[in-house]
């Protein structure tokens, strides 16, 4: 594994320990030589990992779409930054710079990006591991229909399990080695 892939809000959140945990993943990225993939933004959850990376001398690469690159900003001091068409080439071109992936809180945008990524893992379109860092119980709701969907059913138990969840983002990041 050589980087990952991070959803993240492009808002920092109503509470300091996002971008807290959002800092505390960068550490734990650089820490295991794991370079960032993410958004290309420099406002929100995106800014602060995106600059904690590179503050600790690690390597990033930012995908933004075009009609995204001022409403976002786009981040200026990066490795790499990838502008590309539309939110469907972002999220194949993540995927495909990308050994696993992470969400952190973040709104409908994160989510999405975190569904599509269990959904082409469910079909079979990658195998690579796909965690929820889970701050401040920010995901609680999310995991608890998650379970209710599994026992009615509609969820097959193998593919709730592809979901890795921690609250720690050293922790996380072993749980995709073992």
């Amino acid at each position: 594994m050589k980087a990952v892939a991070v959803y993240c809000g492009a808002n920092a959140g109503a509470a300091p320990v996002y971008a807290e945990q959002a800092r505390q993943l960068g550490q734990a990225l650089v820490k295991n030589d794991l370079a960032l993939v993410y958004g290309g933004g420099n406002v929100g959850l995106m800014g602060v990992i995106a600059d904690e990376v590179l503050r600790l001398g690690g390597e990033v690469t930012g995908v933004i779409p075009t009609t995204l690159v001022e409403r976002e900003v786009g981040h200026t001091g990066l490795t790499r930054q990838f502008i590309v068409k539309d939110m469907h080439e972002r999220k194949a071109m993540m995927a495909a710079h990308a050994d696993a992936f992470i969400a952190m809180p973040g709104g409908m945008g994160t989510l999405e990006e975190l569904f599509e990524m269990l959904t082409w893992s469910q079909l079979g379109i990658h195998s690579k591991p796909i965690g929820l860092l889970n701050v401040a119980g920010y995901y609680n709701s999310l995991l608890n229909f998650l379970e209710h969907g599994e026992r009615e059913g509609f969820i097959k138990p193998a593919h709730r399990a592809l979901l890795k969840v921690d609250t720690d983002p050293q922790r996380l990041l072993a749980q995709f080695r073992n």
